[in-house]
């Protein structure tokens, strides 16, 4: 026989072959078919593959020999056998529409192996549920007579009970999907059956889409669906009209009375009208048909509630069971193994519809709701509604009760509402999360979920809500592609989120404990609450509590759960586990799910549990990476604001219900009354960060300048789906922007010189720039050099784009200058547009001399600011030895701007002789002005020697000048600290005038500082004194003070203050050098007690302190007036030479001044007794009386003798004799009071103003008596004045007393 004749006679065995060998031999003899067409002659491969194809069709001939005896029992689905095995042979689809009881989950199976099905393959066989999979695998076993796991096994998650040579395998539909990862094609399996297909299950629904897909590729492959009668003409649409076959069920009638009541739409079981409704149908049925009781609720607290009703209503005549998930199962056994006895009313949520079969059930009360899983593509979280249940449900209820024998169903709702609600409970797939489904596809390259032939497409809103949940565990990248972790993922049979929590586990070294937490996330909570200890189960679960975290709450579980098992034997441990509120076999589930995950981390993703414990830190982060949704920040005493602005609460049984961390994460989110986290934990926003940095989103704001840094900064909000986790992180801007960061370095740190730097270029930079642009705000012209759009080009031009922080400047300068170490230096040329020779130090000087001080100048051109223009830095030391006068005149280069100012704020009718004012004003300066007085009155004289237009001085408008012509005033500390500041030298004198003393006499104490003389034993008294302390030149005025009993000398700030102590001191020293003359005068000059007492009595004068207040002594002042006349009046002493010069030549005028002055003394305070007198009988309204009181209180006050020099003295009497003759006349004085009170007023004020600076003696002021001679020849001109005196020459005295 030739090659080639081989060849054909093996591709006839193909079909003999085991399905899952058929692929690979088909492909192994295409490519021997291929070589002997090239001339070869492949013998080995050829006898290879010989070998191959007789070992699989030794395989399927044993395992067709291996179907056992098939025995058929009585069952509906029987009566049809033939019908439906002549469909499989003929059909690649066949649909079973079979009630419950039918039989069809049993015999199906059998009926395939009767016709060679499971030969080739398995014939895999799904249930909806792990306990049908292992109990149909049970029933299924038992009626073929062999033992489970020989021809029939069953494999659920994790738990695998087939082999090779069994013909049946029943499993989870879940468990063929994930099969499917690793074999896409099935072809382990000959013959599927998915059964229950009416539930529509999300894997039921994934399946029946993927067997369409595959269907075409495997058409030897038998598909057969088995559905209640529910919508299976869809299921046959879905597969091309495959043919139906219906087989009846084992049921009774059942009798459908509709009892509606009413109820408010968002009413729920625990309404009191819904409750009085059950105790009525209760109370009908048991009149009617006493029998068991089946009553349908939505969850458990609708049960505890009806619970409550019921007994209160018939305390002994049922029993009462509740049947939920959430039950142990020794409370089940109760529903399940009914004892007889009383009759049993079950309250059941909506597990007895379908699952389970409750037995002994007669009667049915339908409340007509349920709670039904709904996922919310919005808030990401999956719902426990309260819904109206569809017809279809209601169906399978009311058919629970006719199962052995006829029965009666209740329905609390009417006819016309059944009606009105949907045919059928709406697909899982329609009101689940798709994140599973859309991960296998990927994974196995089914394309996109939108073109995959499901039975009924999802929605686009939960596709793109299962792409979301990928894209949250990083499963797929941006472009919906999978990526290294989305790989892995789909390594791992359970939830994407529980898985990627696993994968990061092993990335922190916390997989151990993450990997137990993982497995009770998959299965039911293992504690228990029974209805009735619900206080007794809380009490004991609270010994396993975590403060921080439920996590880890069921983590104390499991490892107290593994001590106990290693000291107590099987019974004593379900013994612990029942006292300790504990479900057993959940706990034996929980550690057969852990070790199967570990089975598969370890196997196929190849990681290595941890050995070390891990900290809390670890372990939550790597669940955070799963639950990156379920986060929440607490905004309010108990709401937490959640991902998406979803608020959700705490649910109560938690642990952490009363600590209220600030973050939480949450294993679910579940909506029931409120939206509550169950399993939470606290965490910290900033591993939130480091698990979402693929779904953070970040919002930069106000970028800006760090000058200590050395680089520009932004700030980052970063926020996860709405939640700001943090509000404003600082980062480097570069990061952010590159491009920007640059410009802003550039501006701020080279432009604006805001940066810390001693590279060569910046320092030398910098100097520079401040020097040219000095002239700038001397000159007051921004042309004078370049800007700082031209300094920006400058660097810009220099700097490549990767200089963006001093960092990456100096290391790119490490390079650049060693081929040119002044690529960044400026020159003087780059900065100065034009040579401008005006900008000198003649017209902008940098110092002015001020009397022998030298006071610093300093420029500023910025119109507005405080000190645009000039300002004249002044130590507050010198603060009182300076005038405003010299500082009116500014600077040289800006005189003539201050000129024009000056003149044009002039009045009008003044100011037109003047114009044009600048050319006016350029010949007023062609002489150079002296600066000496006033700059109006030069200007003054200038311009009426140019026009012969007088300006009187007090028309000068010198505050309407622009503030840049007006000198500022900075007064500074001894370190330098500006005090104040301002444009008015006497305000700030008047406001530091204290401080500026005492400050200037703590510098000088050490100067020229005498104390305890008697006699002149000091060297000769310059007017002014210059000193020098800490490099500063100080200039004072030296004085003669009065000690009392002795004199010292002392330096002091102003020449007012030294000159008034100087003649104290003066008056000392000659009553020292003349201690028995003086004591002579005493004794001898005329005097009066009455006088002496009249005097001492004397109140202070109204308006400046005098130094003596307090101590006045009539004789004292008296000598001292005496002193004064005789030695120091219009002399000025101020060395030992001129000291006792004077002494020797006027001592003997002593006798005779002191007769004089004691005489003058004697008669002026004899006409005040006198005056005063008089003033008494005056009238209170009388205008004189106030204008005499007030003359005399500051010519005869306390003290008067001694500050009244003796010329003055002798001119009182006149002016007291002027007063009695106002007062001997009529008073008509009102007009000329008037005139002579503008006078006084103005001066007292000026006393009052200056005492407040200096110590001064009015009387020593000329204009004082001029104001007294101005009184006399108002009121009394046949007295005659002294000289010539009117208003006009009070005027011109006061404007040149300045």
């Amino acid at each position: 026989m030739s090659t080639l004749d081989r060849l054909k006679q093996l591709s006839q065995q193909i079909p003999f072959c085991l399905n899952q060998d058929r692929h690979a031999n088909k492909r192994q003899l295409d490519r021997l078919h291929s070589e002997v067409q090239k001339g070869n002659d492949p013998v080995e491969q050829l006898n290879a593959l010989i070998g191959r194809i007789e070992k699989s069709v030794a395989a399927r001939n044993k395992r067709l020999a291996s179907i056992p005896a098939l025995n058929f029992p009585d069952l509906p689905v029987i009566g049809k056998k033939d019908d439906i095995a002549e469909l499989i042979k003929s059909h690649q689809v066949v649909i079973v529409c079979g009630e419950t009881g039918s039989g069809k989950t049993t015999q199906l199976p059998k009926i395939c192996l009767s016709i060679g099905r499971g030969t080739a393959g398995f014939i895999g066989h799904t249930q909806p549920r792990r306990i049908a999979a292992r109990t149909v695998a049970d029933r299924i076993a038992e009626e073929l007579g062999e033992p489970l796991g020989k021809s029939v096994g069953y494999k659920i998650r994790f738990n695998d009970k087939t082999h090779a040579d069994s013909l049946i395998k029943l499993m989870t539909d879940g468990i063929l999907l994930a099969e499917s990862q690793n074999d896409p094609y099935l072809n382990q399996y000959d013959t599927i059956i998915i059964d229950e297909a009416h539930e529509r299950s999300l894997n039921i629904d994934f399946l029946l889409g993927y067997m369409r897909w595959l269907l075409p590729k495997r058409p030897d492959l038998k598909l057969i669906i088995t559905s209640a009668t529910i919508d299976t003409q869809r299921f046959s649409a879905h597969f091309d009209n495959a043919p139906i076959i219906e087989v009846s069920g084992r049921t009774y009638s059942v009798d459908i009375r509709y009892r509606p009541i009413e109820q408010k739409e968002e009413d729920d079981e625990t309404s009191d009208d819904l409750q009085n409704a059950i105790l009525d149908a209760v109370d009908e049925l048991y009149r009617d048909l006493r029998g068991d009781i089946l009553i349908f609720l939505s969850g458990e607290r609708e049960i505890r509630e009806t619970t409550d009703s019921l007994r209160k209503h018939r305390p002994t005549l049922y029993e009462i069971l509740p049947l939920y998930s959430k039950l142990s199962v020794s409370e089940q056994e109760r529903v399940f193994n009914p004892k007889g006895g009383k009759i049993r009313i079950v309250l059941a949520t909506n597990v007895a519809e379908t699952s389970l079969t409750v037995p002994g059930i007669r009667c049915v009360i339908d409340t007509g709701h349920a709670r039904i899983s709904r996922y919310s593509h919005r808030s990401k979280i999956q719902r426990l509604p309260i819904e109206r249940i569809s017809q279809s449900s209601a169906n399978q209820r009311a058919g629970r009760c006719g199962r052995v024998a006829e029965g009666i169903c209740i329905r609390l709702y009417s006819h016309d509402n059944y009606l009105a609600r949907p045919e059928f409970t709406e697909p899982e797939i329609m009101r689940t999360n798709l994140s599973a489904v859309i991960l296998q596809m990927i994974s196995l390259n089914l394309g996109d979920i939108e073109d995959f032939p499901f039975l009924e497409p999802p929605e686009d809103k939960m596709i793109r809500d299962g792409k979301t949940v990928l894209h949250e565990v990083n499963a797929l990248d941006k472009a919906g592609k999978l990526t290294d972790i989305g790989k892995q993922l789909a390594k791992l049979p359970t939830d994407p989120k529980l898985a990627r929590m696993l994968l990061a586990a092993a990335h922190e070294h916390c997989l151990t404990e993450v990997a137990i937490i993982v497995s009770v996330l998959s299965v039911q909570d293992p504690r228990e609450k029974p209805a009735d200890k619900m206080q007794q189960a809380d009490a004991k679960h609270a010994a396993f509590r975590h403060p921080e975290s439920d996590f880890l709450t069921v983590l104390n579980i499991w490892n107290t759960f593994e001590e106990q098992k290693k000291h107590l034997s099987n019974s004593k441990l379900r013994k612990y586990c029942s006292d300790n509120f504990l479900s057993y076999l959940r706990m034996r589930e929980w550690f057969d799910i852990h070790s199967q995950i570990m089975q598969v981390i370890k196997g196929d993703l190849k990681l290595h549990p941890n050995t070390d414990e891990a900290s809390y830190e670890k372990i939550h982060r790597a669940l955070l990476t799963g639950l990156l949704s379920n986060i929440g920040f607490r905004h309010e005493q108990y709401e937490y604001l959640g991902a998406r602005n979803l608020k959700f609460f705490i649910f109560p049984g938690s642990g952490l219900h009363k600590v209220k961390p600030k973050w939480i994460m949450a294993a679910e989110q579940v909506e029931t009354s409120k939206v509550y986290a169950r399993n939470v934990a606290r965490i910290e926003p900033e591993w939130i960060e480091a698990c979402a940095g693929h779904l953070l989103k970040h919002n930069y704001f106000d970028p800006h300048w760090e000058k200590k840094a050395g680089r520009s900064a932004v700030y980052q909000r970063t926020l996860l789906y709405g939640l700001t986790l943090q509000a404003a992180r600082k980062v480097p801007y570069e990061n952010v922007d590159a491009k920007a960061a640059r410009e802003l370095f550039i501006q701020s740190a080279l432009v604006s010189h805001d940066y810390h730097s001693n590279a060569p270029f910046f320092v030398a930079n910098q100097k520079l720039l401040e020097e040219v642009g000095y002239i700038q705000h001397k000159g007051r012209r921004v042309d004078l050099v370049e800007d700082e759009l031209w300094l920006y080009s400058f660097y810009d031009q220099k700097l490549p784009p990767e200089v963006v922080s001093g960092i990456t400047l100096d290391k790119w300068r490490k390079t650049a200058e060693r081929e040119n170490p002044r690529i960044l230096f400026l020159t003087k040329e780059d900065l100065t547009r034009e040579q401008d020779n005006t900008i000198n130090e003649w017209d902008y000087p940098d110092h002015k001399k001020v009397i022998n001080l030298t006071i610093p100048l300093q420029y500023r051109f910025e119109p507005g600011h405080d000190e645009d223009g000039v300002t004249a830095v002044i130590p507050v030391h010198q603060l009182n030895q300076l005038t405003s006068a010299p500082f009116d005149w500014l600077v040289p280069g800006l005189l003539e701007e201050k000129c024009i100012a000056l003149v044009k704020a002039l009045p009008k009718p003044i100011r037109k002789h003047f114009v044009p004012v600048p050319d006016t004003v350029k010949r007023c300066l062609a002489i150079e002005p002296d600066f000496k007085g006033t700059v109006q009155e030069w200007l003054g004289n200038r311009l009426r020697k140019l026009t012969g237009e007088a300006i009187p001085l007090n028309i000068w408008e010198m505050e309407a000048l622009p503030e840049h012509l007006r000198m500022n005033f900075r007064v500074i500390d001894e370190q330098g600290q500006m005090l104040d500041y301002g444009r008015n030298l006497k305000k700030l004198q008047d406001k530091y005038t204290v401080k500026a003393g005492k400050s200037f006499d703590q510098i000088a104490a050490d100067e020229l500082n005498y104390s305890g003389c008697i006699q002149w034993a000091f060297d000769d008294l310059p007017v002014t004194y210059s000193f020098i302390q800490n490099g500063q030149t100080f200039v004072g005025f030296p004085a003669i003070v009065d000690e009392g009993d002795t004199v010292g000398v002392r330096i002091f700030d102003t020449e007012g203050k030294a000159a008034t102590t100087h003649q104290d001191g003066l008056i000392r020293l000659l009553q020292l050098q003349l201690r028995k003359d003086c004591t002579y005068l005493l004794k001898t000059m005329p005097q009066s007690a009455a006088v002496e007492l009249l005097y001492n009595r004397l109140p202070p004068h109204p308006i400046w302190a005098n130094d003596a207040d307090g101590k006045i002594s009539f004789k004292d002042d008296l000598l001292h007036s005496i002193l004064y006349s005789v030695f120091l009046e219009d002399k000025t002493i101020r060395t030992q030479e001129a000291f006792e010069q004077t002494l020797r030549e006027h001592k003997s005028q002593l006798i005779s001044t002191a007769n004089d002055v004691g005489k003058i003394v004697l008669e002026i305070l004899a006409q005040f007794g006198e005056i005063r007198t008089s003033l008494s009988r005056l009238n209170s309204q009388d205008a004189r009386l106030k204008d005499i009181t007030e003359q005399l209180a500051v010519m005869i006050y306390s003290g008067f003798i001694r500050n009244t020099p003796a010329r003055q003295l002798k001119a009182i009497p006149r002016y007291l004799k002027a007063i009695a003759y106002r007062l001997d006349k009529p008073d008509n004085d009102g007009q000329k009071i008037q005139e002579i009170s503008r006078y006084a007023t103005r001066f007292w004020k000026d006393v009052e103003k200056k005492s407040k600076k200096d110590r001064l003696i009015p009387e020593q002021d000329p204009f004082r008596w001029m104001l007294e001679e101005f009184r006399v020849s108002l009121f009394a001109q046949h007295l005659k004045t002294a000289y010539p005196i009117s208003a006009k020459r009070l005027d011109k005295a006061w404007d040149e007393r300045g």
